[in-house]
């Protein structure tokens, strides 16, 4: 079929004629027919949306935490904490055998930790801190690396230090990329006891053997957008209100609790963005690396029309990516290393004077995204490279401002769609394995991408728009599969090593 009779045939279908031209008997996913082509040499078709239940919940996802990683400073600090509770429940015998800790890192883990903090934050872990109130001070003292720390666990007293670490293999058969192992050493060098833990991303942790967790049924079930939006007609329910009785569902929470991590979540973004743009100097990086989030933004201030907007929410999303990378606590969505993509929108739609309500709202919407593109595909770098990062965030913010401004569910995953659509492909590959290049301005980048994703959805009729977010979410997971292993968060190939004298 040449082009002029495939833009008629689109013409038709979008004017409700198509759907005869094109089959009716097609799944409940929009996409373009591979009848309409010819000479594709492939008979390669999409499977239809993913069947499941997604138990995610809002306080898994938007999770607070010490920079610069999600997956290398988050999780490890909170694999740390987990450990120690567990040393905390043993039998005293046992613990009693135990004369060291030994860390073992592998993948990724290994690889580019050190830029990370991820021995620092595995110390931390150990030494009683939580995610959420990190001492981000306390973070800094441990960098030194001829210091110990004694702790005492469980009656017995152990000290903490950078030797109980171990860089273990990058190449390795685990079923993560980041995998993490924890172990008791006795003093003959028997384990009494050790644990095998994976960072898939997003500050999420799991380990070997993890029984189900304790936790409620969703009373509206999905695991695709296509199914959320059948379940959400069939029930007349809107998105937010389907998301907040599947949070209560499944945490058994109230709508207090949850409205009260929510605006957590909004404030630690908007704080972000206020003391990131008052903030000027050197990051900590082993080369020079200055910010510039308040310098745009003064420059911004003074510019005249589009150009000024673009900067001064480039600026937004830069604040808050450089305190991420100065080690500062900020808010995975759905990462770290994409921290500052949606408080720059958060900061837009204070600024259009949204309420309170219709933030929380966004949230809601952004939630469902980061939901099905975690469960779907993935939210790591390691994983997937820099589109389940930052093109994720992307997609979230776009949602998150589309039905907060009063948009349509459809309107919504068209905005999510578009965004994530346009960051397909994008590696993960840090300079030096820091989250410095090109991780700070891919933030902003995300933010200009998602406004304008909004701006696209809500000015298009959202029944002409072809792709949907289920299929482009399971075009991430294949590009991402067939991304080399160097371009996934290893800091071994591409921007990684461009700046490396050999």
């Amino acid at each position: 079929m040449d082009r002029r009779n495939f833009c008629k045939l689109a013409v038709l279908s979008s004017a409700g004629v198509g759907s005869m031209l094109l089959n009716a008997n097609l799944t409940l996913a929009k996409g373009i027919p591979s009848g309409v082509f010819t000479g594709r040499g492939t008979d390669k078709c999409y499977a239809g949306p993913p069947k499941g239940v997604i138990l995610t919940s809002l306080t898994d996802l938007f999770k607070i935490g010490p920079g610069p990683s999600s997956s290398h400073t988050i999780a490890p600090l909170r694999i740390a904490d987990n450990f120690r509770q567990t040393m905390e429940e043993m039998p005293k015998d046992r613990i009693g055998n135990a004369q060291s800790i030994e860390v073992r890192l592998f993948g990724s883990l290994s690889a580019t930790g050190r830029g990370h903090h991820t021995d620092r934050a595995i110390m931390a872990g150990l030494l009683g801190q939580k995610a959420e109130t990190c001492d981000t001070k306390l973070m800094d003292q441990l960098q030194d690396a001829t210091k110990k720390y004694p702790t005492t666990i469980n009656g017995k007293t152990f000290m903490i230090s950078h030797d109980m670490i171990v860089w273990d293999k990058i190449e390795h058969s685990y079923p993560y990329a980041n995998t993490m192992i924890m172990r008791l050493v006795g003093k003959d060098g028997s384990i009494p006891f050790e644990r095998e833990y994976y960072s898939p991303g997003g500050g999420f942790f799991l380990w070997k053997g993890q029984p189900e967790a304790d936790r409620g049924k969703p009373l509206y079930p999905y695991h695709s957008m296509t199914q959320f939006k059948v379940m959400a007609k069939e029930n007349k329910k809107s998105l937010h209100e389907i998301i907040l009785e599947n949070e209560k569902a499944i945490m058994k929470f109230g709508d207090r609790e949850i409205y009260a991590h929510l605006d957590m979540v909004i404030k630690s973004m908007l704080d972000g963005v206020r003391q990131g743009l008052q903030e000027e100097g050197l990051l900590p990086a082993p080369f020079v690396f200055h910010r510039k989030a308040k310098r745009i933004y003064e420059r911004s201030r003074k510019a005249k029309g589009g150009d000024g907007f673009m900067g001064r929410l480039s600026s937004y999303a830069l604040a808050v990516s450089e305190g991420n990378a100065a080690g500062r606590l900020a808010v995975t969505a759905p990462t770290l290393g994409s921290a500052g993509t949606m408080p720059a929108i958060v900061s837009v739609m204070k600024e259009m004077k949204l309420s309170r309500n219709a933030m929380r709202k966004g949230l809601l919407a952004a939630g469902l995204i980061g939901f099905l593109c975690k469960n779907n595909a993935s939210v790591a770098g390691a994983e997937v490279g820099c589109q389940g990062e930052i093109g994720v965030a992307s997609a979230m913010a776009a949602a998150m401002i589309t039905y907060a401004t009063g948009a349509s569910l459809e309107a919504t995953e068209v905005a999510a769609t578009i965004a994530l659509e346009h960051h397909l492909g994008m590696s993960c590959d840090p300079v030096g394995g820091f989250v410095l290049i090109p991780c700070i301005e891919r933030n902003a980048f995300g933010a200009l991408k998602a406004y304008n994703a909004y701006l696209l959805a809500t000015n298009e009729i959202t029944s002409q728009h072809w792709e949907d977010l289920d299929r482009v979410i399971m075009a991430m997971l294949e590009t991402g599969k067939a991304l080399p292993t160097s371009f996934k968060e290893m800091g071994t190939g591409g921007l990684g090593v461009t700046m490396v004298d050999c």
